[in-house]
């Protein structure tokens, strides 16, 4: 077909093709640095795979615009379950579980819910808008985490003898060094309730190949790895670019990890407990 085009006709359509995928940064700092717009070639030219499913019509919720008190690390006031916003999200809380890097349930972690600043689910919400038209939905890993939590992480990583997970979370590194490259702290920006840690499945629920598994502590989880297949990477684009076109940053460590921009408790740890009850403090 492209040979009966005219070459300006075929012009403008190369153009405009080569101009609609974004490049990932290369050097993003995890909380404050935003993202370059380039891509390397292969994420123009593998496409993820579509899903067949019917699209699920877009719901309605009504946003309450109430504010938590960012002195009191207590009030949930401002935060909802995503659930409520996205009823189609699908939740996989890790840290409810013992299916995580420490291998227990995590401090703070009483029901598997996914909460987050009303702000950042009205902007999460467009961005499951905007995958859900395209054949797929958002899975959660872990939304809004209370402080204890982070003390809790930060408590099993100063245990070097409790290796129980080391094979499937952090085969190449020594626990000693989870401080030095990061990978645990004793602060979180999850902790103020407006970052996400997410992938893509498709209308049935299957998760789209990113190449990597969540809190695999290596540099494969890097967004812009490109160790892994076309498809893999391209899958990985996907997702980064919706969640940048809806007001996200991502993390230059961890391709599952996007902070809202403009977050609503920049200064505050918040420690509520992930439960419904904690979204009735007032």
């Amino acid at each position: 077909m492209l040979k009966r085009l005219s070459p300006v006709v075929l012009a403008v359509f190369v153009l405009c093709l080569s101009a609609c995928v974004k490049k990932p940064a290369s050097n993003v700092s995890v909380e404050t640095a935003a993202a370059t717009e380039a891509t390397p070639d292969i994420a123009q030219t593998i496409a993820p795979t579509v899903a067949t499913e019917p699209i699920v019509p877009a719901t309605e919720y009504t946003f309450r615009g109430e504010r938590s008190d960012p002195s009191d690390p207590y009030d949930a006031t401002g935060f909802v379950s995503v659930s409520d916003v996205i009823p189609d999200v699908i939740l996989d809380i890790r840290y409810y579980s013992g299916n995580n890097f420490v291998g227990d349930r995590i401090d703070g972690y009483e029901e598997p819910l996914a909460l987050l600043s009303e702000e950042a689910a009205r902007a999460l919400k467009s961005a499951a808008d905007d995958m859900r038209a395209q054949g797929y939905r958002l899975k959660i890993f872990d939304a809004y985490r209370p402080q204890r939590a982070v003390s809790h992480f930060a408590s099993w990583a100063n245990d070097w003898d409790d290796t129980r997970n080391k094979d499937d979370y952090y085969p190449n590194l020594d626990k000693s060094v989870l401080f030095d490259y990061g990978y645990i702290a004793y602060y979180s920006g999850h902790c103020r309730g407006s970052k996400v840690d997410l992938t893509l499945t498709d209308l049935g629920g299957k998760e789209l190949d990113m190449g990597g598994t969540f809190d695999y502590f290596d540099t494969l989880s890097h967004p812009d790895y490109t160790g892994i297949t076309e498809q893999q990477y391209a899958n990985r684009m996907l997702l980064r670019n919706v969640m940048l076109d809806n007001g996200f940053y991502p993390c230059d460590t961890e391709w599952w990890d996007f902070t809202l921009y403009d977050e609503p408790y920049p200064d505050t740890s918040f420690d509520f407990p992930v439960s419904s009850v904690s979204l009735t403090y007032k």
